[in-house]
């Protein structure tokens, strides 16, 4: 594939780690980047935190435009696809425009959901997925007295605790009965809970939004909750979650489940179409396919995906997924799959170990960069670490660690290793 023309879809972490890693395993042909959003690719992590406080775009680039024209990678800046001719391996812009591939690769992430709440798609409710909804959002804070966030995950705390911080009083609606309950163990939902709470952050659990009405005119937005409760804010942000943007690859005719199927290889039913990042359905560690909404993900799919793509590799992606969330001063670091977890083992208040059938599976730190990093080293181990085996060493996940490399004898360089 030395010469073939790859064009991808979609400028995010996993797009932009896959040009540079095309070029680091030596693709001399054509590369495409082609984006949605005018400007260079951006960091989105940061928009939720530092970027709240600084408001520096120029710090969000995941690259200099330097890098872009050294490395050949020709830029289509705001430019919609809008269809995929498999038969023909041609893309169709929203302007008409026709551009050919020899292998298409769609990392067309993932968007925010509206939820069926009336009003909520207002003008004046806010959202945070862009770096334009960020602009946005630093505007109307700088005015702001009371915020309401709706929903009680990564990105409605993350903006919590930066807009509490900056003296904007906060209340966030959690519908269910607690906070990040798609993500993480009831015992990290109870300390971020105390956390947020002892920061002067209100939150409110089993607090249904029925109606969001924005009266303008200077007035402030009003939210009624399901039993009829009003409270008023001078910004009202939405953030129940992301869905998959895979709209382009389902019209192609590709498999679609919780976003694009790909096999292990990353590739989909058709091959000379690929899928990474935020939109793709890639193999679990439990033998079910998922999503993984993490820039580590993306960026070691992406990598994955070049060697596969300029040398034939042939072995299937394989990684240990962890995340992270800065939430005020609290950094929440997991490693592994704490979902699927059926049992958990609180270590202090600020570490809790996940097990499925009596084996480790996850691990949730707070402010705790030793055990999650040793975390990490156990959860990619060929033979998995049983409960009897973590109990034995007093949960200490460290000290297990190191036991562990010892009796194995020097570690394996880094760069054999296909967990981060």
């Amino acid at each position: 594939m030395q010469n073939q023309r790859i064009v991808i879809v979609g400028a995010g972490h996993a797009a932009v780690q896959l040009v540079a890693s095309l070029r680091q395993e030596g693709h001399a042909g054509e590369i495409l980047l082609v984006g949605d959003e005018p400007g260079l690719p951006y960091q989105r992590p940061p928009l939720s935190k530092g970027f709240m406080k600084d408001g520096d775009a120029d710090r969000l680039a995941l690259r200099p435009a330097s890098f872009y024209e050294k490395n050949a990678i020709t830029r289509l800046d705001g430019v919609r696809v809008t269809a995929v001719d498999r038969a023909e391996r041609v893309l169709t812009t929203a302007d008409g425009e026709r551009i050919g591939y020899d292998q298409l690769v769609l990392a067309t992430g993932a968007r925010n959901v509206r939820p069926p709440i009336e009003g909520a798609d207002h003008a004046s409710v806010v959202e945070l997925r862009t770096l334009a909804h960020a602009e946005d959002i630093r505007k109307r804070l700088a005015r702001a007295r009371r915020a309401i966030v709706v929903g009680g995950g990564f990105i409605g705390l993350e903006f919590a605790a930066m807009a509490e911080a900056a003296g904007v009083a906060t209340v966030v609606l959690e519908a269910g009965a607690r906070l990040m309950a798609r993500a993480v163990s009831p015992a990290i939902s109870e300390r971020f809970l105390s956390l947020h709470r002892a920061a002067g952050t209100t939150i409110r659990l089993d607090a249904a939004a029925a109606r969001i009405e924005a009266p303008g005119g200077g007035a402030p937005d009003r939210v009624t909750l399901a039993d009829g409760e009003v409270l008023e804010g001078d910004v009202v942000l939405v953030a129940t979650g992301v869905r998959p943007n895979v709209e382009l690859a389902q019209a192609a005719g590709l498999a679609v489940d919780n976003g694009i199927v790909v096999d292990g290889q990353l590739a989909t039913a058709d091959p000379a179409i690929s899928a990474i990042g935020d939109c793709a359905s890639v193999p679990g560690p439990l033998g079910t396919h998922m999503r993984l909404e993490s820039v580590q993900a993306a960026t070691d799919q992406a990598r994955h995906l070049a060697r596969r793509l300029q040398h034939g590799a042939s072995e299937a992606f394989e990684a240990v997924p962890w995340f992270w969330s800065d939430q005020g001063d609290a950094k929440l670091q997991i490693a592994g799959l704490t979902t699927a977890a059926d049992a958990w083992q609180p270590v202090g208040e600020d570490v809790v170990i996940g097990l499925r059938s009596g084996r480790l599976i996850s691990v949730e730190t707070i402010n705790q960069p030793g055990p999650h990093m040793a975390a990490r080293k156990l959860l990619a181990a060929a033979e998995p670490v049983s409960a009897a085996e973590l109990a034995a060493a007093d949960w200490d996940l460290r000290a297990l660690a190191k036991e562990r490399q010892g009796a194995a004898g020097p570690a394996r360089p880094e760069a054999a290793r296909t967990a981060p």
